[in-house]
Protein backbone atom coordinates (compact mmCIF):
# COMPACT_ATOMS: atom_id res chain seq x y z
CA UNK A 1 0.00 0.00 0.00
CA UNK A 2 1.17 3.40 -0.99
CA UNK A 3 0.65 7.11 0.49
CA UNK A 4 -1.80 7.88 -1.98
CA UNK A 5 -3.93 4.62 -1.19
CA UNK A 6 -4.57 5.77 2.60
CA UNK A 7 -5.53 9.75 1.30
CA UNK A 8 -8.64 11.28 2.15
CA UNK A 9 -10.08 13.81 -0.33
CA UNK A 10 -12.07 16.88 0.40
CA UNK A 11 -15.41 17.52 -0.57
CA UNK A 12 -16.89 20.95 1.00
CA UNK A 13 -15.40 23.10 3.88
CA UNK A 14 -17.63 24.63 6.18
CA UNK A 15 -16.92 27.37 8.16
CA UNK A 16 -17.47 27.25 12.19
CA UNK A 17 -15.08 29.80 13.84
CA UNK A 18 -13.04 32.41 12.63
CA UNK A 19 -10.75 33.52 15.81
CA UNK A 20 -7.26 35.59 16.14
CA UNK A 21 -4.79 32.65 16.48
CA UNK A 22 -6.83 29.90 15.22
CA UNK A 23 -9.98 29.15 12.91
CA UNK A 24 -12.41 25.90 13.26
CA UNK A 25 -13.92 24.53 9.93
CA UNK A 26 -15.96 20.90 9.53
CA UNK A 27 -15.05 19.44 6.37
CA UNK A 28 -17.13 16.17 4.26
CA UNK A 29 -14.21 14.16 3.21
CA UNK A 30 -14.13 10.92 1.19
CA UNK A 31 -12.23 8.17 2.09
CA UNK A 32 -10.28 5.34 1.27
CA UNK A 33 -12.63 3.31 0.39
CA UNK A 34 -15.09 5.59 -1.27
CA UNK A 35 -17.35 6.16 1.93
CA UNK A 36 -18.00 9.72 3.44
CA UNK A 37 -17.13 11.38 6.74
CA UNK A 38 -16.95 14.60 8.10
CA UNK A 39 -13.38 16.21 10.05
CA UNK A 40 -13.49 18.64 12.36
CA UNK A 41 -10.47 20.89 11.48
CA UNK A 42 -8.78 23.61 14.11
CA UNK A 43 -6.47 25.82 11.79
CA UNK A 44 -3.55 27.25 13.25
CA UNK A 45 -3.09 30.80 11.41
CA UNK A 46 0.64 30.50 11.55
CA UNK A 47 2.44 27.73 13.43
CA UNK A 48 5.05 28.34 16.10
CA UNK A 49 8.60 27.72 16.89
CA UNK A 50 10.33 26.42 20.29
CA UNK A 51 13.87 26.66 21.20
CA UNK A 52 15.87 25.07 24.00
CA UNK A 53 18.13 26.89 25.50
CA UNK A 54 21.17 25.50 26.49
CA UNK A 55 23.75 27.06 28.70
CA UNK A 56 28.03 25.99 28.53
CA UNK A 57 26.98 24.24 31.98
CA UNK A 58 24.54 22.19 30.39
CA UNK A 59 21.61 23.87 31.91
CA UNK A 60 18.47 24.99 30.27
CA UNK A 61 16.07 27.59 30.59
CA UNK A 62 13.05 26.55 31.45
CA UNK A 63 9.50 28.78 31.40
CA UNK A 64 6.78 27.93 33.79
CA UNK A 65 3.50 29.48 33.05
CA UNK A 66 -0.15 29.02 33.66
CA UNK A 67 -2.20 27.19 30.83
CA UNK A 68 -5.36 28.11 31.28
CA UNK A 69 -6.94 24.99 28.89
CA UNK A 70 -5.63 22.48 32.02
CA UNK A 71 -6.22 25.06 34.66
CA UNK A 72 -2.36 24.29 35.52
CA UNK A 73 1.30 26.03 35.52
CA UNK A 74 3.81 24.01 33.13
CA UNK A 75 7.36 23.87 32.75
CA UNK A 76 8.16 24.29 28.76
CA UNK A 77 10.68 25.77 26.49
CA UNK A 78 10.18 29.13 25.19
CA UNK A 79 8.00 29.24 22.45
CA UNK A 80 5.38 31.14 20.81
CA UNK A 81 3.67 31.70 17.38
CA UNK A 82 5.18 33.00 14.29
CA UNK A 83 4.57 36.96 13.42
CA UNK A 84 3.32 37.44 9.97
CA UNK A 85 7.04 37.30 7.68
CA UNK A 86 8.85 35.97 10.25
CA UNK A 87 10.92 32.49 9.72
CA UNK A 88 10.72 30.11 12.21
CA UNK A 89 14.37 30.92 13.24
CA UNK A 90 13.34 34.34 13.49
CA UNK A 91 10.71 33.31 15.72
CA UNK A 92 12.63 31.08 18.01
CA UNK A 93 15.61 33.27 18.43
CA UNK A 94 12.53 36.04 19.59
CA UNK A 95 10.73 34.31 22.00
CA UNK A 96 14.69 33.18 23.54
CA UNK A 97 15.07 36.78 24.01
CA UNK A 98 11.23 38.01 24.80
CA UNK A 99 10.98 35.10 27.19
CA UNK A 100 13.99 34.27 28.86
CA UNK A 101 16.07 37.45 28.19
CA UNK A 102 19.10 35.07 26.22
CA UNK A 103 20.19 35.67 23.01
CA UNK A 104 21.44 32.71 20.93
CA UNK A 105 24.95 33.01 19.15
CA UNK A 106 23.89 29.53 17.40
CA UNK A 107 20.41 27.85 16.54
CA UNK A 108 20.39 24.54 15.10
CA UNK A 109 17.40 23.23 13.60
CA UNK A 110 15.67 20.09 15.56
CA UNK A 111 12.85 19.34 13.03
CA UNK A 112 9.04 19.56 13.06
CA UNK A 113 6.57 18.26 15.29
CA UNK A 114 2.73 18.17 14.72
CA UNK A 115 1.56 18.46 18.52
CA UNK A 116 -2.05 17.25 17.50
CA UNK A 117 -2.69 15.61 14.08
CA UNK A 118 -5.97 14.12 14.39
CA UNK A 119 -7.54 17.79 14.36
CA UNK A 120 -5.06 20.70 14.30
CA UNK A 121 -2.92 22.04 11.63
CA UNK A 122 -0.27 23.36 13.42
CA UNK A 123 3.47 22.90 12.99
CA UNK A 124 5.88 23.52 15.49
CA UNK A 125 9.48 24.50 14.64
CA UNK A 126 12.04 23.12 17.04
CA UNK A 127 15.46 24.37 17.76
CA UNK A 128 18.47 23.75 20.09
CA UNK A 129 20.17 27.18 21.00
CA UNK A 130 23.66 27.11 22.30
CA UNK A 131 26.52 30.46 22.69
CA UNK A 132 24.10 31.83 24.99
CA UNK A 133 24.32 35.63 26.19
CA UNK A 134 22.23 38.08 28.36
CA UNK A 135 19.28 39.98 26.44
CA UNK A 136 17.14 42.37 28.05
CA UNK A 137 13.71 39.89 28.70
CA UNK A 138 10.72 41.35 26.49
CA UNK A 139 7.90 39.79 28.13
CA UNK A 140 4.37 40.55 25.89
CA UNK A 141 1.54 42.23 27.65
CA UNK A 142 -0.69 40.15 29.63
CA UNK A 143 2.41 37.61 29.69
CA UNK A 144 3.44 36.14 32.92
CA UNK A 145 6.10 33.54 33.53
CA UNK A 146 8.97 32.36 36.42
CA UNK A 147 12.43 31.73 34.09
CA UNK A 148 14.90 28.91 35.94
CA UNK A 149 18.06 26.87 34.66
CA UNK A 150 17.89 23.12 34.79
CA UNK A 151 20.59 20.25 33.95
CA UNK A 152 19.35 18.84 31.11
CA UNK A 153 19.96 15.45 32.89
CA UNK A 154 17.39 16.41 35.16
CA UNK A 155 15.00 17.74 32.39
CA UNK A 156 15.13 14.47 30.60
CA UNK A 157 14.25 12.61 33.71
CA UNK A 158 11.19 14.74 35.02
CA UNK A 159 9.90 14.15 31.09
CA UNK A 160 10.85 10.56 31.58
CA UNK A 161 8.88 10.67 35.08
CA UNK A 162 5.75 12.33 33.71
CA UNK A 163 6.29 15.40 35.21
CA UNK A 164 6.85 17.37 31.78
CA UNK A 165 3.63 16.77 30.00
CA UNK A 166 3.95 19.66 26.93
CA UNK A 167 4.52 17.53 23.93
CA UNK A 168 6.93 19.98 22.24
CA UNK A 169 8.99 20.23 25.23
CA UNK A 170 9.12 17.08 25.91
CA UNK A 171 10.30 15.88 22.08
CA UNK A 172 12.90 18.99 21.89
CA UNK A 173 14.37 17.82 25.19
CA UNK A 174 14.78 14.54 24.62
CA UNK A 175 16.15 15.42 21.31
CA UNK A 176 18.48 17.80 22.51
CA UNK A 177 19.55 15.05 25.23
CA UNK A 178 20.29 12.14 21.83
CA UNK A 179 21.90 15.02 19.77
CA UNK A 180 24.67 15.20 22.87
CA UNK A 181 24.95 11.92 23.79
CA UNK A 182 25.90 10.97 20.54
CA UNK A 183 28.38 13.85 19.62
Amino acid sequence: MNKQDLMETTLSTEPIFEGRIFSVRKDAVALPDGRHSIREVVHHQSGGACVVPLTAEGEVYIVRQCRYPYADVLTEIPAGKLDPGETPEECAARELIEECGACAGKLIPLGEVYPTPAYVDEVIHMFLAEDLKPAKQKLDEGEFLEVEKIPLETLVQMVMAGEIKDSKTQIALLKTWLLRKNG
